[in-house]
């Protein structure tokens, strides 16, 4: 079982769900240390002062907040406490909105709640009742000292805290060189949704994966093994003459079309294999029979 981050509950109204929160996501990301490059030794982070240039122990170090260029407030830890914000363990409701109603930018790290024996006919409540109604809880929580805003949603059969952003640290796009709203050409349009259509597929995540975490980790343990990996053949850049928009989108949707051909019929040569294998011991069963008979006269 996996260790739980904390154990508290869920509060909306006068109900309280007993909880624990748990991960809901890894990362895969490969760790690499700094090593001397002639001898292999590793590297470590030297803390030196830049005044006085020393060597400086941790008890000698203190946090500061740089409010103006060289001016600095020093905090120490019993400043901190004094602001942080009270561990409750506890996942508290303030309202519920339509999922639909929530920029995708705002969501941010996902947990699973899993519930404690006792909580979890209210939890299978709290799950359904969301569900049907396709809303969402709206939720304050702390974890690890700080308080996070986050939305409570059913997936699957487990309830999801899904740590949010605070509007303040949403960059406001404006600043960008975008486009301005226009009206695109007819036969553009169309031709476009044509593409979209022929693209469109059923997301199935696992059709996905990190080829560059698995080919940096076959590198490495062939090196670890006194190998050594080709060299991979670098595809030159795609030169294409054609600037037209009308024409590029002609071209991709040609391409989508063929590509969509040839899925098509990998697959009717594999059910076509998959029946005629099926269909082979069916013919066989007779002569197996009759052979029996034959022995058991």
């Amino acid at each position: 079982m996996a260790h739980a981050i904390w154990t508290g509950a869920i509060n909306f109204g006068l109900v309280t769900i007993p909880v624990r929160l748990q991960t809901a996501i890894r990362t895969n990301d490969l760790r690499f240390n700094f090593l001397h490059k002639t001898d292999e030794g590793r590297i470590n982070n030297v803390r030196r002062c830049s005044k006085d240039d020393q060597d400086v122990s941790y008890d000698e170090i203190v946090r500061g907040y740089e409010y103006e260029k060289g001016q600095y407030v020093i905090l120490d830890d019993e400043d901190f406490k004094r602001v942080n914000p009270e561990a409750t363990q506890s996942v508290d409701i303030v309202q519920f909105v339509e999922l639909d109603e929530i920029d995708p930018m705002y969501f941010d790290k996902p947990y699973y709640l899993e519930p404690e024996k006792r909580g979890r006919h209210a939890y299978a409540l709290l799950r359904e009742a969301l569900r049907t109604s396709g809303k969402v809880g709206i939720a304050k929580v702390v974890i690890r000292s700080r308080e996070h805003i986050a939305a409570l949603k059913p997936n699957g059969d487990a309830l999801v805290l899904e740590l949010m952003h605070f509007a303040d640290e949403i960059v406001d796009a404006a600043h960008l060189e975008l486009p301005a709203s226009e009206k695109p050409a007819e036969n553009e349009m169309k031709v476009a949704q044509m593409l979209i259509d022929t693209m469109t597929q059923s997301f199935d995540p696992t059709q996905f994966r990190d080829t560059y975490r698995e080919e940096l980790l076959a590198m490495i343990e062939a090196r670890a093994a006194g190998k050594e990996m080709p060299s991979p053949e670098v595809a030159a850049p795609r030169r294409d003459n054609v600037v037209n928009l009308m024409d590029v989108l002609q071209k991709s949707l040609e391409q989508s079309r063929q590509s969509r051909a040839g899925d098509g019929t990998q697959a009717t040569s594999r059910n076509a294999k998959l029946s005629t294998a099926t269909r082979e011991p069916a013919e066989e069963k007779p002569k197996k029979q009759t052979r029996r008979k034959k022995s058991a006269a």
